[in-house]
């Protein structure tokens, strides 16, 4: 016969390792909770473009015609035009290039004068009676000088005048091998060189325009967005940074 206390012992040690072996099989079949969620995807925001060679943020720069080429002041011009373009782009280069490393360029300007001084007065006198078929008495004289200031100005744009200056060297080297009677026909050539660093910089101003309005386009147009740090940005500060506004470009 089995003793009341140790029965109801027993019978309580098994209620125990039942409750036991239920919570355990409870414990099993629970989900675990459900991981955090993602941090939001790193932005890491490029420079905004700038302007090529220190331009300006805005500035007008000559369109393109159909064919490609640019509508400069040297576009679709006469030979005595071409001529007179290039003693123009040769005098701003004698005038503006005056670091010492480009001293041959005054030097070879006054040369160029004395060469071919036939061919810049002819070109000049053909260019006199050019005007003079559109206009009549001063207005002449008015309409040449203001197209001669629009030439000097466009040669004079400071973002180019190094490598203007550079290209006003080679041009003062190849004049030596110039003779007066093939002037003329080479002073196509010689503008060409001359006016080759202005078009550099209009292609490089265009493609920055380019790059600004998809940059704008991405980076820009919802004035603020999400800013968190890269890698090497968490390495050095661990500090998660909150929206950050976005400039536009003006």
């Amino acid at each position: 016969m089995i003793d009341n206390g140790q029965g109801r012992r027993r019978l309580s040690l098994l209620a125990g390792s039942a409750v036991a072996v239920t919570l355990a099989a409870l414990a099993g079949c629970a989900k675990p909770p459900p991981p955090p969620p993602p941090p939001p995807p790193v932005v890491v925001i490029p420079p905004m473009p700038t302007p090529p060679m220190g331009a300006p943020l805005e500035m007008r720069v000559p369109a393109k015609a159909e064919d490609g080429t640019r509508q400069t002041v040297n576009y679709g011009i006469s030979t005595s035009q071409t001529i007179w373009n290039f003693r123009s782009a040769y005098n701003v280069a004698a005038l503006n290039c005056v670091e010492v490393q480009f001293t041959p360029i005054l030097e070879g300007y006054k040369r160029f004068l004395k060469v071919y001084d036939k061919s810049l007065d002819r070109a000049s006198k053909e260019i006199d009676a050019s005007f003079r078929t559109q206009h009549s008495g001063r207005a002449a004289i008015v309409a040449r000088e203001t197209y001669q200031t629009q030439v000097y100005n466009f040669f004079s744009l400071p973002p180019v005048d190094s490598s203007f200056c550079q290209a006003a060297m080679e041009v003062s080297a190849e004049l030596n091998t110039v003779e007066p009677s093939q002037f003329d026909n080479w002073s196509y050539t010689g503008l060409a060189k001359l006016e080759a660093p202005f078009k550099a910089f209009f292609d490089a101003y265009d493609q920055y325009r380019a790059d600004l309005a998809a940059w704008q386009s991405r980076y820009g147009s919802n004035g603020l967005i999400t800013v968190r740090p890269n890698a090497e940005q968490v390495m050095a500060q661990p500090v998660v940074q909150p929206q950050a506004s976005v400039p536009q470009a003006q």
